[in-house]
């Protein structure tokens, strides 16, 4: 069955499908896995999704709408002169994803999975249900975030979680913030404990920037950056526009650089931001999800040192102090991964799915002890026992889920049995050739040797033959 799985974020949606043999494959939006999830309607009525969007936005930014989840809770959306509900907004989006799903595929999917925030009520699911309707797609199964990202662990790493053992999941995204702790079962991952942010997230990184650049650059132009802030009309929201593009742009720099530059338009300034300022400005964030993750470790009747781990998930996770903070305050390494906003999808589909070995890895973690390579020895080796026997990886997750206080969806059918490997021979070291032996009178040294030797009886046979003589 293909089955395409859908994260529609705050900033970016992200999805992947998953074949009938068990490889997933990430669609591609302008060459990226990462569709914004931004919207304008043109003058002419089109409405723009994605990049596209964001490229018009500066034509008129009162028809872009950049960050839509956000507005969830609003019922309708204002973009220039037409109102359009919310479900409606989302759809335009998903019909983005469809399209290009519908491209690759030949035609539509045959399941759609999508995930949602573990804190989300029936009333904003059936929201997301009513958006994937409209756009066209079958009835999604709706998966919690953290669940997904849970099962990518399991599922798609293979690393083994016993039943009753605990993990952490810190989904720091472009919006919002969610902390949840979720225990392995026989049938999947139930949530004990979720604590959520819904005022922390990339976008007020982006806010603490500009809020910095204005107490550093705007006291010397305070009309004109009042303007910037407040823009009245349409040239102002421009450079407004091009400002958070800039600050947005920047902070993902300092992610992997130790400054940036920033243009100041209608100052006409290009201000220098270090990582040292960016991370002042981002701090008092960042140490409100520590405790809110605090939070939920202790409402899951756990402590840090008692889980399995605790993983990064979420583009805004990239930024490094995230990572230090929760080291310093909990005094467990957390885990990241080397794409963050793929691994909830990515795991949402493993659910119930065939087993696929390999997958991703942990960019950071706990260190993995390496052993010298040890030399085989001279002469055969027995076979090598089958896979399943001895260090093979316990089989993959494969039941759904199951959530707290919400019904979850059927169950799928019990996961097969790992195959076994054939036993195989190891290859047999081949024997080292023997070294050729030199003749004696190949070798200088020892044919000398006799010379003398030979020189040395001949003088005293002759002394001694002289020596008789009378």
């Amino acid at each position: 069955m293909r089955v395409l799985g859908i994260d529609f974020g705050t900033s970016n949606t992200v999805a992947i499908l998953r074949m009938a043999d068990g490889r997933v494959k990430p669609l591609l939006f302008d060459g990226s896995p990462m569709l914004p999830s931004a919207i304008y309607l043109s003058a002419d009525g089109r409405m723009l999704i994605g990049r596209d969007a964001e490229r018009n936005a500066r034509m008129d930014p009162a028809r872009f709408e950049p960050n839509p989840k956000r507005r969830i809770d609003d019922g309708s959306i204002f973009l220039g002169d037409q109102e359009i509900p919310v479900p409606r907004v989302f759809a335009y989006v998903l019909e983005q994803v469809m399209a290009e799903a519908k491209r690759q595929l030949g035609g539509p999917p045959e399941a759609v999975r999508m995930t949602h925030p573990a804190r989300w009520g029936e009333r904003r699911r059936n929201l997301l249900i009513e958006a994937a309707r409209v756009a066209g797609f079958p009835k999604p199964q709706l998966i919690p975030e953290p669940v997904g990202a849970a099962s990518y662990f399991t599922s798609v790493l293979g690393t083994a979680v016993p039943v009753g053992r605990a993990l952490a999941i810190y989904d720091l995204g472009g919006g919002t913030f969610d902390a949840t702790v979720v225990r392995r079962t026989q049938t999947g991952f139930e949530v004990l404990s979720e604590e959520g942010l819904p005022d922390v997230g990339g976008l007020d990184f982006d806010h603490g920037i500009v809020e910095h650049l204005g107490k550093t650059y705007g006291v010397s132009h305070a009309a004109t950056w009042s303007r910037l802030m407040n823009p009245t009309d349409d040239k102002d929201r421009r450079y407004r526009r091009m400002l958070y593009e800039d600050v947005r742009g920047a902070k993902e720099m300092l992610s992997r650089t130790a400054s940036a530059d920033i243009h100041l338009p209608a100052l006409d300034v290009d201000a220098h931001l270090t990582r040292e300022e960016f991370e002042d400005a981002a701090r008092p964030h960042l140490e409100r999800t520590i405790e809110c993750m605090e939070r939920a470790i202790r409402g899951a009747r756990q402590s840090p040192k008692d889980l399995v781990g605790i993983f990064l998930v979420g583009g805004s996770s990239r930024i490094p102090m995230a990572a230090n903070l929760i080291h310093k305050g909990l005094g467990v390494a957390p885990r990241t991964f080397e794409q963050p906003e793929t691994v909830v999808v990515e795991g949402a589909l493993s659910i119930g799915g065939p087993a696929r070995p390999g997958g991703g890895a942990p960019v950071s973690g706990a260190p993995q002890q390496h052993r010298p390579p040890v030399r085989p020895p001279m002469g055969p080796q027995q076979p090598r026992p089958p896979m399943g026997q001895q260090g093979a990886r316990p089989p993959a997750m494969q039941q759904p889920p199951i959530a707290p206080r919400q019904a979850m969806q059927p169950q799928m059918p019990p996961p097969r049995p790992p195959m076994q490997a054939p036993a195989r021979p190891m290859p047999q070291a081949q024997a080292r050739p023997p070294v050729p032996q030199k003749k004696w009178s190949q070798e200088p040294a020892v044919v000398a040797t006799i010379i003398v030797a030979a020189v040395m009886v001949v003088a005293f046979v002759i002394l001694l033959v002289i020596s008789m003589l009378p």
